[in-house]
């Protein structure tokens, strides 16, 4: 696992990132993440937390401060398998459930293993194409794309293949859940599935919601009601 300071200021508020699959920094660079220090994890090749004290300001520890989580896509499953035992503010969970390789409750099996049986230099493009149903916004992800390497990128997801079957399903630890309606990632339905009824709440957006107007208020600003309808009841289980 690789790690790496989006903004560090020494903010009280420190928010605990975990991405998804493929990702690194370059993305994340230019969103404005309000007045908090933003930890991102990346490169789930290994899925060993590093101890959050290294990552201390002069001012003040990591684990002393307002620790905040938002966990996208498979980091939903990674941050609930190792943050169990951290104490946070807020959890968020988007976009990603608890059961990441599941026909009814994440990623189509099928779709899954397909992904690592069939990988080829040119998959990366076609899965971040996935990511978006805006051509602006997919653009604008294109022109930052993650500078990694094909090969990291398979052993990622070969290595988080091995992981979810060793480890099973991730503990629940969100505070707040937030299913992508728009997602061609984890199918919208099987995001309802995965929480319990009435426990989350839905956004018109993509399985890529980060470059999305307005973006901020819905799921990473934590004091602030995450903008969309009611929590989801239609989706028949």
């Amino acid at each position: 696992m690789q790690t790496h300071w989006l903004v560090q200021k020494g903010h009280t508020r420190c928010l605990l990132f975990f991405a998804g699959w493929s990702m690194d920094p370059r993305p994340f660079q230019e969103l404005d993440w309000g007045r908090r220090d933003v930890l991102l994890f990346y490169d789930y090749r290994d899925l060993t937390l590093p101890d959050l004290e290294i990552f201390s300001t002069r001012r003040s520890s990591t684990l002393s401060r307002n620790l905040e989580l938002l966990a996208w896509s498979m980091g939903v499953w990674v941050a609930g398998h190792l943050l169990a035992d951290i104490p946070l503010v807020t959890a968020t969970a988007l976009g990603g459930t608890c059961f990441p390789v599941d026909d009814r409750r994440g990623i189509p099996v099928r779709a899954w293993k397909a992904s690592i049986r069939d990988f080829t230099p040119a998959y990366p493009e076609q899965f971040h194409r996935q990511m978006f149903d805006d051509q602006a916004q997919c653009d604008r992800f294109l022109a930052a794309r993650p500078g990694r390497t094909g090969s990291s990128l398979h052993g990622e997801l070969t290595r988080l293949d091995r992981s979810v079957s060793d480890l099973g399903p991730a503990p629940d630890i969100y505070t707040r859940r937030i299913i992508t309606t728009r997602d061609r990632i984890f199918p919208p339905r099987n995001q309802v599935r995965a929480w319990r009824r009435g426990t989350a709440t839905s956004i018109k957006l993509p399985h890529f919601p980060f470059y999305a107007p307005d973006s901020r208020p819905r799921f990473w600003e934590n004091n602030t009601p995450v903008s969309g309808p009611p929590p989801v009841r239609a989706y028949r289980s």
